[in-house]
């Protein structure tokens, strides 16, 4: 069994955005790629989960997986437990692909707190549920939670052990879990980086 595995979340239907977003394009490398490269640096392997029609867009050599019939589509929970069955690990890094700022030492400092079921970050006040650390122990709550259609991250939350990071002693820079959900996002994102 390995210790810690990640999984990039990169299966949403980006409605919002006009296109998948995994594949936008920052400094030259997708966004995928960047929230890849940065689980890789702390986990022991990297399971992708997407939708099955951008299965062979990814390389042939990452370990790419659909969501777990019956629960394909059912959002982020059941892109973990679809990661959580395909391997063991003691605990799973999440991450969502729209998120390219996020950098190695952030995750690495959000590891090394985590000792709770469930480690969460929150930033400004408001959690970040696709910025966490999930211990392999609440797999069957995830399973049961989706089991009887309750698909949101705080049905889970609500029946684990829980330990919210504020996300200033992980890094002093908020931009860093920047999600890019739509354009206007985008384009904030990018004046930041020049800035």
């Amino acid at each position: 069994m390995k210790s810690t595995v990640g999984i990039l979340l990169a299966g949403g239907l980006s409605r919002r955005y006009g296109s998948p977003k995994a594949f936008a394009t920052l400094d030259g490398a997708f966004f995928y790629e960047k929230t890849y490269a940065v689980l890789r640096a702390v986990c022991d392997e990297v399971v992708v989960v997407t939708r099955e029609e951008l299965l062979t867009e990814f390389p042939t050599d990452y370990h790419v997986i659909t969501d777990i019939d019956p629960f394909v589509g059912c959002g982020p929970l059941a892109g973990i437990y679809a990661a959580m069955v395909a391997v063991e690990a003691e605990q799973y890094v999440v991450l969502p692909c729209d998120m390219p700022l996020i950098e190695t030492i952030v995750m690495d400092k959000l590891i090394e707190r985590h000792q709770s079921e469930i480690t969460v970050v929150e930033v400004a006040g408001r959690l970040q549920p696709l910025v966490s650390v999930w211990n392999v122990s609440v797999k069957e709550r995830i399973l049961d939670a989706l089991q009887a259609q309750h698909y949101r991250m705080q049905d889970v939350f609500d029946t684990s052990s829980i330990m919210k990071v504020d996300s200033v002693y992980l890094t002093d820079q908020l931009e860093a879990f920047m999600n890019v959900n739509t354009p206007k996002q985008d384009k904030e994102m990018r004046e930041w980086l020049k800035s």
